[in-house]
């Protein structure tokens, strides 16, 4: 077992005990984001830095009822 730590820049995204660490290239999902490893840093045997970036969130509209048009009392 295997101590990985995502990193995004220096902030942690994600510790775990894994049995096997991830390849460099590899695709991963981390929180529900799609992710790309592009580093694996060994720290000691069983202790490892992945380094990701992370696909940018679309933005989408917001739909806002119209309220003029409802019926006065």
């Amino acid at each position: 077992m295997f101590a990985v730590h995502f990193l995004e820049n220096k902030n942690i995204l994600l510790c775990q005990l894994l049995r096997q660490v991830p390849k460099e290239g590899e695709e991963l999902k981390i929180k529900g984001r799609k992710a790309k490893v592009s580093s694996v840093d060994p720290i000691d045997e069983k202790t490892f830095h992945v380094q990701v970036t992370l696909e940018p969130i679309k933005k989408t509209k917001t739909v806002v009822a119209d309220t003029s048009k409802k019926k006065k009392r």
